[in-house]
């Protein structure tokens, strides 16, 4: 998977992506990014109910899936540049993970609405399993106040979407409805934090500065 962007050349290191997210390869993408996207296949139900055990906060179990993503992808691609990024929901102490189903959807919306919730990205980049690299940031989203219905028509409306990322939303399609006010990185809050992942891209030789 590359990207090419006129006047833009690219570095001369090698990139891989240990996601098989399309929101964060697209983020990439469009950024003129050349990459190979190499799903990470780990598995972070494990790592979060250990996590969880050891009352670890949100911040540490998104730096932790990240490196553990990109760590389990580096050992198959010796000498790239690998990026592993993971994002937590964390409402008032309680984390949320991807519904699913409907009915799981339709639990986490209620759950959120009329509140303020924190979306944790992090970032992490490794070469030959080495950690050279990370980055996490915290956003913040106060969703409205709606009611039942809304929630029906939403999810009649985003279908399968709604089952594909955290919160049961998307923020760059139909989900931007369900907010009232959004304080953060928006790349992050896609899932990728773009402008401190592209510097350190930049300072490895994988894009050109």
């Amino acid at each position: 998977m590359t990207a090419s962007v006129p006047g833009i050349r690219a570095g001369d290191t090698a990139v891989v992506l240990a996601s098989a997210s399309a929101i964060r390869a697209t983020v990439l993408r469009n950024a003129g990014v050349s990459f190979e996207a190499v799903p990470s296949r780990v598995d972070e139900a494990a790592l979060k109910r250990k996590l969880r055990g050891e009352r670890a906060d949100a911040e540490t179990c998104a730096l932790a899936l990240a490196a553990l993503k990109a760590e389990a992808v580096s050992g198959q691609r010796p000498g790239t540049l690998v990026i592993g990024a993971d994002q937590m929901l964390d409402c008032d102490g309680v984390w949320f993970d991807k519904p699913a189903n409907r009915a799981e959807a339709e639990a986490t919306l209620k759950a959120l609405r009329g509140k303020t919730h924190a979306l944790v990205g992090a970032v992490t980049v490794v070469r030959d399993s080495r950690p050279l690299w990370r980055h996490v940031g915290r956003s913040h989203l106060t969703m409205r106040r709606f009611d039942d219905a809304f929630i029906a028509a939403y999810l009649d409306a985003a279908g399968a979407s709604a089952l594909q990322s955290v919160g049961a939303y998307q923020l760059e399609g139909l989900g931007v409805q369900l907010f009232s006010h959004i304080d953060g990185d928006y790349f992050a809050i896609l899932g990728l934090p773009l402008l401190p992942l592209l510097e350190c891209l930049r300072q490895q030789g994988a894009v050109e500065a």
